[in-house]
């Protein structure tokens, strides 16, 4: 059994027009006395106008699900009681209607100090999603398998189009905002374990990143939990959304151990073919074209189901096909996070869109 774990940023915004508003040591603060919210489940972001949580270690899908509900529910009820409300966008739509501080961190301080422009106008929310892999050489190969996935999952999870009241032509915005940092992007294809330790302490020896938690690669190995950790999708708009990609995650790390157990090839995937897939799926999502792992241009339809044909056997390894399947159907139908957006700015405009993202935020999972 691979565990699983979920943490969701979310974005603090005026329910009235959508603006950020700095308001995450209040809503945390209320956080905290509520009953049904655990410690660890709601901390401080980057930015006072983000918030954080983080579910417990599960071992079925299901039961991701009704955290994220849980926990969704019980910060925007915080978020409520100081005017604002919890809304899981990947980059903020609108503009905030004055500064954004910081949040008050000697970590979160430092990254401000090294790069002012960037942490002031940091107002993204990812998704990361935590497999547990007891084997450190078994962890690194399901990292480089998933390399020439993590594309199609950025195309997929996309839920980033609007950036300061504009349409940024990009489906995820955020992924491409958010690789200006200095270690960013795919990960690299590391040959084992010691080849990661060795280039990671490469990178802190050279000063540039404080701790491995600036290692802001699509995906990684955690640096305190034994997991291959996906931080490359947009957050979703519903709980039911999250639970989707985080099975589809899990499936992806499982048929990448099923494929290192069985000794297979690992993938080639040139890094810099990577790269420019990775910036083809943030502006396109799944409209067009996307980059196939066999590194060639082909109908995103086609693309994904590859990525499906792919997982299935990890699906089945972790007993999560039915399930996947069945949130698989509503995903279909409703389109992805920036599809949603677009349409609903199209037809509603802004006050419109801001309603109907702040209703996403607590919808029930089926």
């Amino acid at each position: 059994m691979l565990t699983l774990g979920v943490e969701e940023e979310y974005l603090l915004v005026d329910p009235r027009d959508g603006a950020p508003m700095p308001r995450a040591a209040e809503v945390l603060a209320t956080a905290s006395l509520a009953p049904a919210l655990r410690p660890p489940e709601a901390q401080h972001e980057l930015l006072q106008v983000q918030v954080e949580s983080a579910t417990p270690v599960c071992e079925d899908l299901p039961a991701v699900g009704r955290h994220l509900a849980r926990v969704r529910a019980a910060l925007n009820a915080a978020a409520a009681q100081h005017g604002c409300r919890v809304v899981p966008v990947g980059s903020a739509p609108f503009a905030p209607a004055g500064g954004v501080p910081v949040t008050d961190d000697t970590r979160y301080r430092r990254a401000r100090r090294q790069a002012p422009a960037l942490v002031d106008d940091l107002m993204l929310n990812g998704m990361h999603v935590h497999v547990g892999v007891a084997d450190e050489e078994e962890r690194v190969g399901a990292l480089v398998r998933l390399r020439p996935w993590l594309p199609v999952l950025i195309a997929l999870s996309a839920n980033s189009p609007y950036w300061r009241g504009r349409d940024t032509h990009f489906a995820s915005w955020r992924t491409v905002h958010f690789d200006q940092w200095a270690v960013s992007g795919p990960p690299p294809a590391f040959r084992d374990a010691a080849d990661h330790r060795r280039r990671v302490a490469a990178l802190r020896a050279a000063g540039v990143v404080a701790d491995e938690g600036q290692l802001y690669w699509h995906a990684r190995l955690s640096a305190r939990y034994p997991t291959v950790e996906v931080r490359a999708t947009d957050v979703q708009l519903t709980a039911a959304d999250a639970e989707l990609f985080a099975g589809l995650v899990r499936g992806l790390v499982a048929a990448a151990v099923l494929e290192e157990r069985a000794g297979r090839p690992r993938p080639q995937a040139p890094d810099e073919l990577l790269r420019a897939a990775v910036w083809h799926a943030a502006r396109t999502g799944t409209h067009g074209d996307l980059v196939s792992p066999d590194g060639l241009c082909r109908p995103a339809a086609a693309v994904v189901g590859q990525l499906r044909a792919y997982v299935a056997p990890g699906l089945e390894a972790t007993g999560d096909t039915g399930r996947v399947e069945e949130l698989w159907r509503g995903f279909e139908h409703r389109g992805s996070g920036a599809d949603r957006q677009r349409r609903w700015y199209r037809e509603l405009g802004r006050e419109g869109l801001a309603e109907r993202l702040v209703a996403s935020t607590v919808t029930r999972t089926p």
